[in-house]
């Protein structure tokens, strides 16, 4: 047994405990501050050298202050639940059985948090840390503006970052990057008149009948890409219409675009203006708006690039290496096929991979469930890639 096994087996209880501590509290996105204050304490009590605290409320823990930078990025907002009564086990109760810890976070990302929240504790107390920075990040508002608020706390700290892990699942394999995405809106114009006379009018909903056989379409064909690809999906429409007895004017839908890598923002240009060439219509890159549970604004411009990253780089190694060592398995390298925060650190060159306990079939999904095992086989496998870093 590894020194690194032996710590986390001893605590593995005082892990799972905490990991049902923030589950308990619901932190929808936009209102995160009650489970960032008990992660804030957690960091303080474990002897994090320094705790930042960013403009949005993301909490960062420090540890070490050596030339080479390395963040743990786990997010804590969950989605919505609607159907609370339809779940085996109540949705924030964290559950435990022999096997699992149940509850909405349990995948999505909560578990994460406390792996990795242990694993800097876990480097500072095995001596792991000299000539290295760990921050270990909590932040906000992933759910709905993905990368958003990662990017701000990097750039607000001025954190000058070597290497990124995402913590997000992935089922024991090591995430070496995701597709892009893109939010589209594509707007139809007409000429409202009463309904009982529409031929006295321009139906903006007719026009972008046309606009949505073309985007099928357009799907069809990303489709017939052999390897990695692209697709686009009508997600929403909305028209504009003064009563239900007249012809509407304006006719709204949005687009979810996943990215392959290559596709620049000049060809999915190209690729939009062809969507409304020839209509009445335009198009624009959707900006998402909220605010964070500190007060402030969020506006953020949906045009993230895909990203990759190479097994045979430092990170990968390091990922790999611990991996071995702390499982006694060989890693598989995979991609995600969902978006992360890991858009805010490759924008920003910063080398990045992903590893997470939890199956991602689970996320968002109700009976949400984790196994216990993973939080701490993930929490060893993180202190081990600090190690070898």
């Amino acid at each position: 047994m590894t020194e690194i096994q032996k710590l986390c087996n001893e605590y593995k209880t005082e892990i799972i405990e905490f990991l049902k501590k923030i589950i308990s509290v619901k932190s929808f996105t936009g209102n995160e501050k009650a489970v960032a204050e008990i992660v804030k304490a957690k960091m303080e009590e474990l002897g994090y050298d320094e705790i930042l605290e960013s403009e949005l409320g993301d909490i960062i823990g420090v540890i070490g202050n050596g030339p080479k930078k390395i963040i743990f990025d786990s997010h804590m907002d969950v989605v919505e639940v609607n159907d609370e009564f339809n779940w085996e086990y109540p949705p924030f109760a964290a559950h435990t059985d022999e096997e699992y810890i149940h509850g909405r976070g349990t995948v999505d990302m909560k578990s994460a948090i406390a792996s990795s929240v242990y694993a800097g504790y876990f480097a500072k107390k095995l001596g792991y840390t000299e000539g290295k920075t760990i921050y270990v990040s909590a932040s906000v508002m992933e759910e709905d503006f993905d990368a958003y608020a990662l990017g701000k706390l990097i750039d607000e700290f001025n954190l000058n970052l070597d290497y990124a892990i995402i913590c997000e699942p992935s089922e024991g394999k090591i995430a070496l990057g995701h597709r892009g995405r893109a939010m589209f809106e594509i707007h139809t114009h007409g000429i409202s008149c009463h309904g009982s006379a529409p031929e006295n009018g321009k139906n903006a909903v007719y026009e972008m009948r046309k606009i949505i056989e073309r985007v099928e379409a357009l799907n069809d064909r990303l489709y017939e890409i052999e390897g990695e690809h692209g697709s686009v999906v009508l997600s929403k429409i909305e028209c504009e219409t003064v009563s239900l007895n007249a012809v509407p004017a304006g006719c709204t839908i949005y687009l979810d675009r996943r990215l392959a890598l290559g596709e620049s923002f000049e060809i999915i240009k190209k690729e939009m203006d062809e969507l409304v060439e020839g209509l009445d219509a335009d198009w624009n890159v959707y900006i998402a708006r909220g605010r964070s549970y500190t007060g402030k604004d969020v506006d953020m411009y949906t045009f993230m690039n895909a990203w990759e990253t190479k097994k045979d780089v430092p990170l990968s190694i390091a990922m790999a290496n611990a991996y071995r060592e702390q499982t006694g398995r060989e890693p598989e390298f995979f991609k995600w096929n969902f978006s992360t925060n890991g858009f805010a650190t490759t924008d920003r060159n910063i080398s990045t991979i992903g590893f997470g306990p939890g199956e991602i079939k689970y996320a968002h999904m109700r009976d949400e469930k984790c196994r216990i095992n993973e939080v701490v086989d993930c929490c060893m496998v993180y202190t081990g890639c600090i190690k070898n870093i």
